[in-house]
């Protein structure tokens, strides 16, 4: 790729590999300024269980696309791509290099290599999707959807209740699988020279023992009082983006007495793991990404080196 286009940074890994950590200390250190690619961060309020930077933290490093949107409202893909553009955009105006660090694997594809021209989402159909799902349980969408579009359904998990309902939502709006359309022309892809970082583990147990650390202490922290105040708050229900959200979820169906507190702890922290395995799953078949250990001590260096050799010939 040409190095006259801007450089610009992805800094990915699954839940828990470190990269906010990691990116805090770049933006002490590096021209860079922080865009966060994750969809939980974008709600306001909902602070312990997405493991939002807390005001100390982002006063040393801000972070953008952070607090945009309460937790009643939707933020689709294509209006992350739409914003991060923008702020990418006012980051170089200012002699900075954009840093992406975040775990929403759709929204770093998207950015990077365009949106298809899917169908816009019909709230009549989640409904009656929702509605199924209430009856015969989200595997059985996810069986009906393998029925339509297989590829897409291969690399869905049968409890993925927003993925599998936006996946059957667009096959049957559309009349057509939705791994077609996505093989499809899109709009533009991103105009920047990119550095692709991933913070892979080395041991999986590992990570796995790291992320049920950080759902106890999300517990510890206040999770089940945070839920409980956007309850009282908001008019929320369990099918809003926001209350689907890994340990949301869980924490409202403790509210609702169908867990008790050892089955909240399980099942976020089962909930958590499945989600890493996701994110692993898309990194992995990412094009052109350079591999850190982030179970490393050596793992800021290593970014460093990384960074230093790409900033060179920028």
């Amino acid at each position: 790729m040409s190095t006259t286009l801007p450089p610009a940074i992805f800094l990915m890994g699954p839940t828990a590999s470190g990269k906010t950590g990691a990116a805090v200390e770049l933006a002490q250190k590096w021209p860079v300024e922080i865009i966060s690619v994750d969809s939980a961060l974008v709600f306001k309020h909902m602070n312990i269980g997405t493991a939002k930077p807390d005001a100390a933290t982002l006063e040393r490093a801000p972070h953008l696309l952070i607090d945009l949107i309460d937790p009643t409202e939707r933020y689709s893909t294509a209006q992350f791509r739409e914003d991060a553009l923008r702020v990418m955009a006012e980051i170089v105006a200012r002699g900075k290099v954009p840093l992406l660090v975040g775990g929403t694997m759709l929204y770093y594809n998207t950015l990077q290599h365009g949106i298809h021209d899917l169908p816009q989402a019909d709230p009549a159909l989640r409904a009656e999707l929702d509605a199924e799902a209430a009856r015969l349980g989200w595997p059985h969408l996810h069986a009906r959807l393998a029925a339509l579009d297989p590829q897409t359904a291969a690399r869905l998990e049968p409890t993925d209740s927003q993925r599998v309902q936006r996946a059957l939502e667009v096959c049957l709006l559309a009349g057509r699988p939705m791994s077609e359309l996505l093989q499809e022309d899109t709009t533009p892809g991103l105009p920047y020279r990119l550095l692709k970082l991933a913070l892979l583990p080395s041991d999986r147990a590992v990570l796995h023992q790291r992320i049920a650390d950080r759902f106890k202490q999300m517990l510890q922290d206040g999770l089940i009082d945070e839920v409980e105040a956007l309850r009282r708050q908001f008019q929320l229900d369990p099918n809003l983006p926001s209350m689907r959200c890994v340990g949301y979820r869980q924490t409202w169906d403790y509210l609702d007495g169908l867990l008790d507190s050892s089955g909240l702890l399980e099942r976020g922290i089962v909930a958590t793991r499945q989600l890493a395995k996701r994110q692993l799953t898309w990194l992995r078949g990412m094009d052109d990404t350079i591999e850190v250990d982030c179970l490393s001590p050596a793992l800021l260096p290593q970014i460093e080196q990384e960074l230093a050799r790409f900033l060179a010939v920028s």
